[in-house]
Parts: C-alpha cells; structure tokens; sequence
C-alpha cells in the first residue's frame, strides 16, 4: 500500500503544475500588492451575498409569521438564497480567480516539496 501511495505522490510531481510551483517558488508575497477595484467589487459582492441570505431569510420568516401570510417566506425564501448564491459566485468571479490561483500554487508548492521528499527516500 505505501508503495502505491509513493508511486501516486511521485506521479503527482511529475506534473507541470507541481513542478512549475516548485521551480517558481510559489509564495503569497503578491498578497501585498494594492487591490485592484475589480477585487473590491468583488469582495463587497461576497460580503453582501451573506447580508441577503440568511438574514433576509429570518427577516421574511419573522413577517411571514406577522402577517399571517406563508407565502411571504415560502416563495421569498428561496428566492432571497438564491441570489445569495449568485452574488457570491458574482464576486468569487470578480476576486477569488486572481487570490485563489496564487493561494493555490503557494499550497501545491508547500504541500508537495516535504511528500516528495518521502515518497523518494
């Protein structure tokens, strides 16, 4: 079994993405570069994806339960959580590829130098 565990870490390796990592370095040191409006927009976007989920979800149940009227949460609810979900793939659109491929290269990188060193002993 750790034969094929070693065999796998080594086939992984071989990769371009992981050896490219490697090479580079992959760091998070672009993290300290100044956002761009795009990246703010798209953060905002997330933050305000959770202020029109649950949140309004609550606040619908609590007039739904006021005004006697199902209804009101019943077809709101799942509308609200909807657009929840789009506005917060709207901003992961709009901020997360540039963060999430650098997050991404940086943990392929540290992740994989020390199995690498154990699959090749």
């Amino acid at each position: 079994m750790t034969g094929l565990i070693r065999k796998s870490i080594q086939a992984l390796g071989e990769t371009s993405y992981v050896r490219s990592a490697i090479e580079s370095q992959a760091d998070l040191s672009q993290f300290r570069d100044k956002p761009t409006p795009i990246i703010f927009t798209g953060i905002f976007a997330m933050a305000f994806s959770y202020v029109i989920g649950w949140p309004v979800i609550a606040v619908l149940g609590f007039l739904s339960v006021k005004l006697d009227n199902p209804w009101l949460v019943a077809v709101g609810g799942p509308f609200a959580y909807g657009m929840s979900h789009l506005v917060f793939l709207l901003g992961m659109y709009l901020a997360g590829t540039y963060y999430s491929l650098i997050f991404m290269r940086w943990l392929t990188r540290i992740t994989m130098e020390p199995l690498l060193v154990w699959a090749n002993k």
